[in-house]
Order: C-alpha cells, then sequence, then structure tokens
C-alpha cells in the first residue's frame, strides 16, 4: 500500500477544500439528528419512579419473608420433629413428603401471583415511565 492509504488522516483526509470523505459526512449527519440526554438520577428521584419501586417492594418483601419463614420451617421440622414429619398421612405418604411438595406448591402459587401482579399493576407503571423517557430522548419535552 501507499503512504496516502496509511497517513495520519485515516482513509478520508479532508481535500483541499475542507470536505471531507463519505464517511464522515455520513456519521456527521447521523449525529446531528436531536436525542437529548435523561438524567437517570433525576428519574430514579421521580415520584413515578419512586411509587413504581414502592409498590414493588410492597408485594415483593412481605412475599419473600413469608416464603423464607414457611421454608425454614421446614427445615427445622424435619432436622428437629422426626416423629411428626415421619407421621403417615395415606399408604406410605408422610408428613415430610405432603410438606416438601407443598413447598414446591407455594413456589408456583407465589411465582403465578407475582406475574399477575406484575402484568396488572407494575407493567403499566413502568411502561408510562419508559414511553415519557422515549419521549423526551426524542423530543426533549418532559
Amino acid at each position: 500500500m501507499s503512504h496516502d492509504a496509511h497517513s495520519a488522516n485515516g482513509p478520508n483526509p479532508p481535500s483541499a477544500t475542507g470536505t471531507t470523505g463519505p464517511a464522515e459526512e455520513s456519521t456527521r449527519t447521523e449525529s446531528s439528528v436531536a436525542h437529548h440526554a435523561i438524567d437517570f438520577v433525576e428519574v430514579e428521584n421521580s415520584p413515578e419512579y419512586t411509587t413504581l419501586k414502592r409498590t414493588h417492594r410492597s408485594f415483593v418483601l412481605p412475599l419473600s419473608a413469608f416464603f423464607l419463614l414457611w421454608y425454614l420451617v421446614y427445615v427445622f421440622l424435619g432436622a428437629y420433629a422426626h416423629e411428626f414429619m415421619a407421621r403417615p398421612v395415606f399408604g406410605p405418604v408422610n408428613m415430610g413428603i405432603v410438606l416438601g411438595l407443598a413447598q414446591f406448591v407455594t413456589t408456583f402459587v407465589i411465582t403465578m401471583a407475582y406475574v399477575s401482579f406484575a402484568n396488572r399493576t407494575l407493567d403499566p407503571k413502568a411502561v408510562a415511565i419508559r414511553e415519557r423517557l422515549e419521549q423526551y430522548e426524542k423530543d426533549g419535552v418532559k
């Protein structure tokens, strides 16, 4: 390759008239589209986002605490209440098996409840925030 192809100005050096090559012109055109920067700290402190976080926590924290407590009760019963956990419920199925299966059922019920709650309550609020930010980014109007 010639020395010109490796010049410090890159593949499209400015011409004598000061114009640039096609690659730089397309970059300049794309960057001239108005994009407004979003202040995410401001968004995080906004009433809408604060309400969304509060609503999320008010559902998730109590359910998480309930499930953790329920799981610990199951573990402690298995560790210290052998007679209770070995008590037959029907046929070869004992209380330990029933409570163990109830752990799985509880997990699925909590998951379904959260999905329903998120779809009904959280998602509309999050969509409203996202749409407002996208509009601001596009138009610069808050």
